[in-house]
C-alpha cells in the first residue's frame, strides 16, 4: 500500500527521522505501508521477533512489560510521531515490551529486511539513531534511579513533570495533563499499587499542587511539584 502526502509530515515530528531531505524521505516511503489497529489490539507481544519499526500515525499505544507472575507496568503511552520496535530492529532480537493499541490506531511499519540497508546508504541515519538510542538508554537509567532511591510521592510528582512535558497545556488554572490518566495507568505507571498512588495525589490535592478537572490533571503550582521531584527545572 502506498504512503499518504501527509506521512512525511508525521514522520518529521520524530527526531530520528527529522534531517531526512525531500530524496531520503521519498526512499523511505517507498519501503513501508500502513497497518490499521482496532482498540486495544496487540500489536506485538515481548518475546516476538524484532523484526520491524513501526511509526504512530494516528491513535496511541501503551508499551507495557510484565513479570512472570503476571504483573503489568505500563512504561509509556506513544503519539502520532512516536516510534517503536527500533531496538529489536536493530539487533534482531526478541521484543523487550507489548505494544497495544489504545484506540483505533494508524502505524507506518517498515520490515527490518528494508530499513537495515536504507540505514547502510544513510551513515548520517546511523548517527542519528545511536543518539535516539542514548536517551532512551537515558530514561530507561532514571526510571530505574527512581524505583531505586526514591519514594511514591517524589516517583510520582517527577511522573507528573514528564507528562506534562509530552501533554501539558497552560490554562488559566495552571498546566493541564491532556492525556487522561486514572489512579490505576499512574500506578502502572510507578509499579506501585492504586492505594499509594491515591494516597500521594491525595496529599499533592491538599497542598494545592494539583486539581482534577474532569478527569484531568491540572498543575497549579509547578515550582513546588518540581521541588517535590528534586528538580530545578524542567517544564517552563
Amino acid at each position: 500500500m502506498s504512503a499518504p502526502t501527509d506521512v512525511a509530515a508525521i514522520l518529521r515530528r520524530n527526531r530520528l527521522l527529522e534531517e531526512l531531505d525531500e530524496t531520503q524521505m521519498a526512499e523511505l516511503l517507498t519501503l513501508g505501508y500502513i497497518s490499521r489497529f482496532t482498540s486495544e489490539q496487540t500489536i506485538f507481544d515481548k518475546g516476538d521477533p524484532g523484526d520491524c519499526l513501526y511509526a504512530v500515525l494516528k491513535g496511541q499505544i501503551a508499551i507495557r512489560t510484565s513479570s512472570a507472575d503476571g504483573k503489568t507496568m505500563l512504561l509509556n503511552i506513544l503519539d502520532s510521531g512516536d516510534i517503536l520496535g527500533e531496538i529489536g530492529l536493530l539487533d534482531g532480537r526478541e521484543r523487550t515490551a507489548s505494544a497495544a493499541a489504545l484506540g483505533p490506531t494508524e502505524l507506518y511499519r517498515i520490515d527490518r529486511a528494508d530499513f537495515i540497508p536504507f540505514l547502510e546508504r544513510h551513515p548520517r541515519l546511523c548517527t542519528r539513531m545511536m543518539i535516539v538510542l542514548c536517551e532512551r538508554l537515558r530514561w530507561v537509567s532514571e526510571n530505574i534511579e527512581d524505583a531505586i532511591f526514591h519514594d511514591v510521592p517524589r516517583r510520582l510528582a517527577r511522573k507528573l513533570l514528564y507528562l506534562a512535558d509530552s501533554y501539558g497545556q497552560n490554562g488559566p488554572s495552571g498546566l493541564r495533563i491532556t492525556q487522561p490518566l486514572s489512579q490505576e495507568a499512574l500506578a502502572s505507571m510507578l509499579g506501585v499499587t492504586r492505594e499509594m498512588v491515591n494516597k500521594s495525589l491525595s496529599a499533592l490535592r491538599k497542598s494545592g499542587i494539583v486539581t482534577n478537572a474532569k478527569g484531568f490533571i491540572v498543575i497549579n503550582n509547578l515550582p513546588l511539584l518540581k521541588d517535590m521531584a528534586g528538580e530545578a527545572s524542567r517544564v517552563s
